[in-house]
């Protein structure tokens, strides 16, 4: 035999035929298929990393975003442009539903979806109204109450949710919800009942009674901020609208709503007035509208990619984060037992939070939010994963800006 019939002329590369050559001497290893080990893992690292960044930078946003929104807010409510203070809440709501018609006008177009209203427009009226009126009343709040209250007040409302949530529809709680539902309520507590918690804005004479009314407009803005979810997870079920959809109706009418409150009560020309007189309140209403339409921007994205519990501990963070920074921004006054309330709200929190996390992840993984799920049901969608604690969430945590 020529020794050359298995690689002169051969069709077939010599160092391809070896196996065949030898038969099975060789041993055989499974195809590297999509299907296999390696290749799982090999593609799970890069798109695990991804993942991550994406939940990160979603976070981030939030939280940039809503410092600064939170900063500003009371920039504008509590500390005078040239000697005047601004007393137009319902001018600064007018402004932010502005530029959230803008963006979602703008996002609709660009997503290529439709603007043609898919509800009876009275119901996003009800959402609109509900939404100035509580909007209006957390910017009022600021003239008589610190903005760490504002934050705090609304964790506060943990534990009367879960009584009425045991009364009426006899919802269960294991004991670990109870003893966080009183650890944040006390520290609450204690924070309003052993330091200043009035504005910087407000009389030291009529501190007591401004405190008083502060938090009563808080607890309007708690019930109206729950009407409002309430009413926007209706529309979003009953006619299975986009997001970009109700954020451009809801805002435009709100806008409306909030000209014509204006107009009834002679506020629109003075404050237009103080608009065009203050250049630098120009620039704050600007980039509170800007951060405000921005924060929405990175809720609804961050609920939609990883879920409601991410988002619930992504809040408790940002809350911690803004009165840090309000305290170090504006000099307020703290005690050492207020610190020690803080601690204790934001300790249980952050427990409830990693508790959540916790539970989610050792269950089966749930179908992801679609677009037209509500952004204001974030509580249910927490709750979908961790039992009654989605009550937990929807008190804690907020998405309104």
């Amino acid at each position: 035999r020529k020794p050359t019939r298995f690689y002169a002329g051969a069709q077939t590369p010599f160092i391809d035929r070896i196996p065949q050559l030898l038969g099975d001497r060789l041993p055989t290893w499974p195809p590297l298929t999509a299907q296999s080990p390696s290749a799982a893992a090999m593609s799970i690292l890069p798109t695990a990393s991804m993942q991550a960044l994406r939940c990160c930078f979603f976070a981030s946003g939030i939280i940039g975003m809503l410092v600064v929104y939170g900063l500003l807010q009371e920039r504008i409510m509590q500390h005078p442009y040239d000697g005047q203070t601004f007393t137009f809440s319902v001018f600064l709501v007018f402004l932010n539903r502005l530029a959230a018609v803008i963006f979602a006008a703008a996002m609709a177009k660009a997503d290529g979806q439709s603007l043609k209203h898919e509800a009876p427009l009275w119901k996003y009226l009800v959402v609109s109204m509900s939404n100035v009126y509580a909007s209006t009343c957390q910017y009022e709040a600021l003239k008589y109450v610190a903005f760490a209250v504002q934050m705090l007040g609304k964790s506060f409302k943990m534990l009367p949710v879960m009584l009425w949530g045991l009364v009426l529809t006899g919802k269960t709680y294991t004991w670990r919800d109870w003893l966080v539902a009183v650890a944040v309520t006390g520290g609450v507590t204690q924070f309003l009942m052993t330091g200043p918690t009035e504005s910087q804005s407000s009389s030291p004479s009529d501190a007591r009674s401004n405190t008083v009314h502060g938090l009563l407009l808080l607890l309007a803005f708690l019930a109206l901020d729950g009407l409002t979810s309430t009413m926007q997870e209706k529309l979003f079920k009953e006619h299975g609208m986009s997001k970009y959809n109700q954020m451009f109706y809801v805002n435009g009418l709100s806008a409306c709503v909030s000209c014509v409150t204006l107009l009834c009560s002679g506020s629109l020309a003075p404050a237009t007035q103080f608009y065009f007189a203050h250049p630098k309140f120009v620039l704050d209403s600007t980039v509170l509208s800007v951060s405000a339409v921005g924060g929405q921007y990175f809720i609804y994205s961050l609920i939609s990619e990883f879920g409601a519990l991410v988002f619930a501990a992504t809040m408790n963070v940002r809350q911690v984060v803004s009165i840090i920074v309000s305290y170090i921004a504006y000099h307020h006054g703290i005690t050492f037992l207020q610190v020690g309330g803080l601690t204790l709200v934001f300790a249980a929190l952050f427990y409830k939070s990693v508790e959540g996390l916790r539970s989610s992840a050792n269950k089966p993984k749930e179908r992801a939010p679609t677009e037209t799920q509500p952004l204001a049901a974030d509580g249910e969608r927490a709750g979908s994963a961790g039992g009654a604690q989605g009550n937990l969430y929807a008190a804690t945590s907020s998405s309104k800006v």
